[in-house]
């Protein structure tokens, strides 16, 4: 079974939800890497952990640099020869315009890094997994609430979500000869920059702007690990940890 000891990479890992679960792998034991922008909030998240600096690689990258993940894989196979477990976290989104006002900018912005990056991370922690010995590993992607339903004026988000299940499922099949699995976890409403506006209200379907719940990014953390530290017979393949009361079963 995964666990303490185990090599944990953490995407956008220096705030919100990558943060959280960065911690979250450190003080569960693992060896974890965290890549982000921001090579001083990654040392805060690892400060913030509590843990033994020691298990910690931190790393920047921008993830849509093709070059830079290249770097962040060859760090991690000089540290640590190995990778049990990637949460393939970082992505961006552009302010809620009708499809209609997105420029191609915002849209190739958002695709970079949530489409290409998981893609670039995904592919580089693939063959690192398939390459070592004992081989296999795993994948989870994050998703979100917008792999399922968008929000309004959302298009280039939404559209990169979905593109992350289609990830998913292919990763799961062509892991399966060598011991990959790969899951899914969508997360809705967990606290963080990206939804510190939803308390004050954020707009609706049906044209009204009201304040929705939000709840705290450690349960996503505490999900991660459990996904993490399944045995490689076994996967979650997609869950969905979400505010118990936000507008997602019967959105719109």
């Amino acid at each position: 079974m995964a666990g303490a000891g185990d090599v944990a990479l953490v995407t956008g890992a220096s705030a919100g939800v990558g943060r959280a679960c960065a911690i979250a792998f450190l003080k569960a034991g693992y060896r974890t890497v965290l890549a982000g922008r921001r090579a001083d909030r990654l040392e805060e998240t690892v400060a913030l952990s509590g843990a033994d600096a020691d298990l910690a690689l931190c790393v920047p990258c921008d993830v849509s640099d093709p070059v830079a993940v290249d770097d962040l894989f060859g760090a991690i196979a000089d540290r640590f020869g190995r990778l049990d477990v990637v949460f393939n976290n970082a992505g961006t989104t552009v302010l809620g315009k009708p499809v209609g006002d997105l420029t191609f900018e915002d849209w190739r912005k958002v695709m970079s890094v949530n489409v290409d990056g998981a893609f670039l991370v995904a592919r580089a922690a693939f063959n690192q997994m398939r390459a070592q010995d004992p081989q296999g590993g795993r994948i989870i992607n994050n998703g979100s609430i917008s792999a399922h339903v968008p929000r309004p004026g959302s298009a280039a988000y939404t559209a990169s979500k979905h593109a992350i299940t289609g990830l998913t499922r292919s990763i799961s099949l062509d892991g399966r000869p060598f011991d990959i699995a790969c899951g899914q976890i969508d997360i809705g409403n967990a606290a963080s920059d990206m939804t510190a506006k939803m308390p004050d209200g954020v707009p609706q379907p049906d044209g009204s702007v009201r304040p929705e719940a939000v709840m705290d990014a450690a349960h996503v953390a505490s999900s991660v690990l459990h996904m993490a530290a399944l045995p490689l017979d076994a996967n979650v393949q997609f869950m969905t940890v979400m505010a118990t009361k936000m507008p997602y079963i019967g959105r719109g």
